[in-house]
């Protein structure tokens, strides 16, 4: 995915940062079993958040061993198989590719390739994510549709744009959940969050490539980070709400650190061009 849902390790207490890596390796090896040895390529601090949100409230944390996908001479401390981490793995192999189908589309024939190739790789993991969740599936598939047709017909509106994004992540909120309007209102605006950031961060490159950019129709070639700025802070206030009426034990304090910290830290270095670099580094280099 896009990996712009990240706490900031710092400022993390030692037993969450535990909990996150804990979430982060459990969701790693939920892709192993559910997709195969190729899903864990597909892992993100994206889904591993959206694990946290959908999580059964809990006092404590007691995380059992596993051993590690990457590297199975080791062992670490895992989260147990539970429901949040399979919908958190179905909707990331299901997001995953119709991102790769996505980025064909823009890229053309010659710069799809290497979406193409990882899309025939992922597509029986695919197959086998959308029969089990077919309802977020077929959401996903409707809200990109209508994404698509807004970029032909180069929409100016940057809030009918960002919708469409916004009510897929809505969706991956199962029908039935536990605290369904909260999560729902919460994860509407971060895919709101999201798609802007992200046309921040291509900017640049879909000016040069002649891509539609709703920024740059909305404000013009260079685009206008002061407005932005006022919208993006409207999305992470109604986070910040959604997350103060809900329930999450002791994510909480995880939750929090990545809506009222992590995010605006992503927010400015996509706006300074700092966000190149620091996309690469792992969080669990103790730099950031």
């Amino acid at each position: 995915m896009f990996g712009y849902v990240r706490p900031v390790r710092q400022e993390l207490k030692c037993g969450e940062f535990d909990l996150y890596r804990a979430t982060y390796c459990g969701l790693c090896r939920c892709l192993r079993r559910r997709y195969g040895p190729v899903a864990p390529m597909f892992l993100s601090y994206d889904l591993t958040f959206l694990a946290l949100l959908l999580w059964e409230p809990e006092e404590s944390f007691q995380p059992c061993s596993g051993r590690c996908h990457a590297n199975p001479l080791i062992k670490k401390p895992m989260c147990p198989s539970a429901l949040a981490l399979d919908r958190a793995a179905d909707a990331s192999v299901i997001l995953t590719w119709w991102k790769l189908k996505d980025s064909q589309r823009d890229d053309g024939l010659v710069g799809g390739m290497p979406a193409r190739a990882l899309a025939g790789v992922l597509y029986p993991s695919y197959h086998k994510a959308a029969k089990k969740w077919p309802e977020f599936d077929a959401m996903t598939r409707i809200c990109l549709e209508e994404l698509s047709q807004r970029e032909e017909e180069r929409c100016s509106s940057i809030d009918r744009t960002a919708d469409t994004f916004a009510r897929i992540l809505q969706a991956a909120v199962p029908e039935g959940w536990e605290q369904q309007r909260i999560l729902g209102q919460l994860l509407y605006h971060l895919g709101r969050w999201i798609y802007l950031v992200d046309a921040r961060d291509d900017l640049e490159e879909d000016k040069k490539a002649g891509r539609y950019n709703p920024l740059q129709v909305r404000y013009g070639p260079q685009g206008d980070d002061d407005a932005l700025a006022l919208t993006l802070d409207q999305s992470r206030v109604l986070m910040g709400a959604a997350l103060q009426l809900g329930e999450f034990g002791c994510r909480k304090p995880i939750l929090e650190n990545i809506i009222y910290l992590g995010l605006p830290l992503v927010e400015r270095a996509v706006f300074d061009g700092s966000w190149a670099q620091i996309k690469k580094q792992k969080i669990w280099s103790n730099r950031q």
